[in-house]
This record gives C-alpha cells, structure tokens and sequence, in this order.
C-alpha cells in the first residue's frame, strides 16, 4: 500500500465532481446520488484514517474498506452497494486521467448469504397430516383412491425425506416389501437406503389395497396415471397438496414436496440425528448442502431465546 499525506479538500472535490457526472451524464436520480455521496464520504473517512489519499489507494487498501463494512456489521448488500460506488468512482478517475489505473477493478464482493430453506412449524405439520386423515373420511368412491393416495404421498414424505422427483418415480415393486429401509435410485444413478417406518409402511398398505382394486393388472409404478410418463407428475402432487394445505389453514405458498423435505431433515438433526447421517438419507452429494439445516437449528434456537429468555425482552 502506498502511503501520502491526506488532502481532504482535493479529495472531497474529486467526489464532487463525480457526483456532478453521475447526475449530469448518466441522469443519476437524486436518491442514487445521496446514497453515492453517503458511501463515498464513509470511504473517504476510512481512507483519511488509513493516511492514504484517493490518488495513492491501492487494491489492499479497497479490501480493508470492504473488511471494515463487515466489522461493523453492515448487510451484505450494504457492503455490496459501498463497493460498487468505489469501482465506479476509481472508473471515473482513470477515466479523467486522474489515476493512471482502477484498484477496485479486480476487487469481488461479498457473496450473498445462502437463504435458509423455508420451513413448517411442527403445529402446522400436524395440521397437515390431519387434514389429510379428514380428506380420506369425508371421501367417497372414486375421490377415496385419490384422498388415499395423496395421504399415502404425504406421510411417505414426511418419513423418508424423498425428492418429490423419486417419491413419484418409485416402482410398485420397489414398495413391496416388509423390509425397516427403502432402496431409492437418486441424482446421477446413485442408490440410497432410506429406512422406512412402520407408521409410513401401514398407510403404504392401505393404498396399495385400494390401487389394486383400482388397476386390473399390476402397474409400473407405485402412483400410476394416465400421462405420457405413465406415474403422477411432480406438478400434480404439488397442486393436490397446495389444496390440502388450504384445508388444513395453511397458506399454500408456504407448503410444497420440497418444503417436506426440509421439515424432515430439519427434525432429524433437532432430535440429535448425526449430520452425516441425514446427508446420506437425504441423497446429498455434498455434505456442504445438508449443513444448511444446521442453521436452520440456530434460528429456531434463537428465536426461541428471543422469545423466552427473560433478559431478551425489550423495555
């Protein structure tokens, strides 16, 4: 890094006359301008710190001001916005040939922060497996099979963590069994063994009873239909549990096949499942992608401690 005296008037000119561009030649809004200004003048001060003047920054010197963003706990998008203001200040500097080259040019942003799968409460779990018990008693004739179906969909779901992908894939065969584990057949060809509960296994049975009172021969696939692929469709599972959810109370936005398989992974490791344990349930290549539910975990932790511990409350 290369060290001079600061100017701070030349300095703040030279912001000035960068801001004077944005808004005379690029038809900066006034907000634009403001928050370019703000971000500017924040450099400007952690440069003045430094003792290092605009002319004589250099890449490491950019880096601190983005490390510093994060110290102080600024938003990754807040860091994200301040870096794009320098990189198009020290653009316009060498473009005036007031700096012979741009140290923010090879300078990456902070990455953006892996969202966390959304997720049910266990309340609205068991308000979705009941509406789906209710469906079922309610339903008569040719809407039973359906109603069967989809509580067989659901709880199989709810106990396996499957892919919707290989739940509506799996055979007749493959479901034939009084085995404690299912085989799956996942991403890339690679086989799994999933275990199977008994609680899972017993809705199995009623539907395969009504399924064979259904179909005169035995079919291909577990949740045959009469589409081109000849099993039930991702998108038609999603639409009949999106209808459940309604009757359950639930906002249906909130409520897909995947959504499920969060919630599975999710119980596990709450209960104390081990991680590599559930990655391999789960069919993740890469352990990296099961430990997006240990976050999760320390979300519902704290917003347990939020709302619990008596030195969190407010006021």
């Amino acid at each position: 890094m290369t060290s001079s005296a600061p100017n701070n008037n030349l300095d703040s000119r030279l912001i000035g006359r960068f801001l004077e561009m944005m808004s005379a030649e690029r038809g900066a809004a006034a907000n634009s301008l403001a928050a370019y200004a703000r971000d500017l003048r924040s450099y400007l001060e952690f440069l003045t710190a430094q003792g290092v003047t605009l002319k004589a920054v250099g890449t490491d010197d950019v880096r601190g001001f983005l490390a510093d963003a994060e110290y102080l706990g600024l938003a990754r998008t807040t860091a994200a916005r301040r870096l794009s203001a320098v990189k198009q200040f020290h653009l316009f500097l060498q473009s005036e040939g007031l700096a012979s080259e741009n140290p923010a040019a090879i300078v990456e942003g902070p990455r953006a922060a892996k969202p966390l799968p959304k997720m049910l409460s266990d309340a609205e779990m068991i308000a979705l497996l009941a509406a789906a018990d209710e469906r079922v008693q309610r339903s008569e004739k040719k809407a039973l099979f359906k109603a069967l179906r989809l509580q067989c969909l659901l709880e199989l779901l709810a106990a396996t963590g499957l892919r919707v992908s290989e739940l509506v894939g799996l055979s007749y065969r493959a479901a034939q069994t009084d085995d404690a584990f299912l085989t799956i057949k996942g991403k890339g060809g690679r086989e799994r063994i999933v275990p199977f509960s008994d609680r899972a296994r017993g809705y199995l049975r009623t539907y395969v009873k009504a399924l064979k009172v259904e179909t005169e021969s035995e079919p291909k696939w577990l949740f045959p239909s009469h589409g081109a692929g000849g099993m039930l469709t991702r998108q038609h599972f999603g639409l009949e549990l999106k209808s459940l959810a309604r009757d359950a109370g639930l906002d249906a936005a909130t409520v897909s096949p995947h959504v499920l398989r969060h919630v599975f992974a999710s119980d596990l490791l709450a209960h104390g499942a081990d991680l590599r344990a559930v990655q391999q349930m789960l069919g993740h290549a890469d352990i990296s992608t099961t430990q997006i539910y240990t976050h999760v975990q320390a979300e519902r932790l704290k917003e347990v401690v939020e709302k619990f511990h008596p030195l969190s409350k407010k006021g």
